[in-house]
């Protein structure tokens, strides 16, 4: 019996409709594994809210200390999380041991919702591994008073219109760390820190003061590419953007300004 086999021309054409399935697959695929990852990551940001909230109701009212400090921590300071005496140069396992001795473990002790999955510079040696992505707005107890032009909040009371005011934002820190908390200028109404605009290269998960949690787009170019150039570009990245030149961010900059909660200027 003579055996039957594919013809050269029969390959050829079921490779090209392989080539062709996978043409159509992987942006679905893509599209689909990215949605996960944005569900994910909202939900990670509303567990950290929640257990920024449970936390106040179990202190008086009092906000946790938003800073980030390296551990040991001075006699009398605390932090959500704690850095590594070595955090500049360690990798990311060490730094998830640091991450549980902060007074905020207690209330999450997962330590995968700490950090986006769509965060990529846990496998990055130009971010020196870096593993957390949250970070708290610096007005909520995350600053010393007077610093970077405010006198942040303490308490939870001090807060106004807490559904409208930001307490965690995915940064993307170049150092290897999101070190201290997240600020901008609100008086001299300058960008500071970069933050991760992980999903869809134009969005970014936000937490607010009353639990809620919702994903907001960005639409100025500059500040997209901004924020970008923190992740792929680490080397050459620099903080600080004035929002009005070129202009096409301001409308995101006011935004954050109503958002970003603190007691007084100083």
């Amino acid at each position: 019996m003579k055996k039957s086999a594919f013809t050269l021309v029969e390959l050829l054409v079921v490779i090209a409709i392989i080539a062709l399935l996978l043409a159509i697959l992987l942006p679905a695929l893509r599209l689909a594994r990215e949605q996960a990852h944005s569900i994910l990551c909202r939900s990670n940001v509303r567990t950290l809210t929640l257990a920024w909230l449970m936390y106040k109701d179990d202190h008086d009212d009092k906000l946790v200390d938003g800073h980030t400090r390296n551990y040991p921590p001075a006699t009398g300071k605390t932090s959500w999380i704690y850095l590594p005496p070595d955090w500049g140069t360690c990798g990311p396992e060490r730094k998830k041991e640091y991450i549980k001795k902060g007074t905020l473990w207690p209330y999450v002790k997962e330590i995968e919702v700490y950090r986006c999955p769509s965060d990529r510079r846990h496998k990055s040696a130009r971010h020196k591994f870096a593993y957390r992505t949250y970070s708290v707005a610096g007005g909520m107890n995350g600053l010393a008073p007077g610093s970077w032009e405010i006198i942040p909040h303490t308490s939870y009371s001090e807060i106004k219109s807490p559904a409208a005011k930001l307490v965690f934002i995915a940064e993307c820190d170049k150092r290897g760390t999101n070190l201290g908390s997240w600020v901008i200028r609100p008086k001299s109404r300058r960008w500071i820190d970069p933050f991760g605009i992980w999903h869809r290269n134009n969005t970014s998960t936000l937490g607010f003061a009353d639990g809620r949690v919702d994903m907001q787009r960005w639409f100025g170019q500059s500040l997209i590419e901004w924020n970008l150039k923190a992740l792929w570009e680490p080397g050459s990245f620099t903080f600080n953007k004035d929002p009005d030149n070129p202009g096409d961010d301001r409308e995101d900059f006011e935004f954050v300004l109503r958002s970003y909660s603190y007691k007084a200027l100083k």
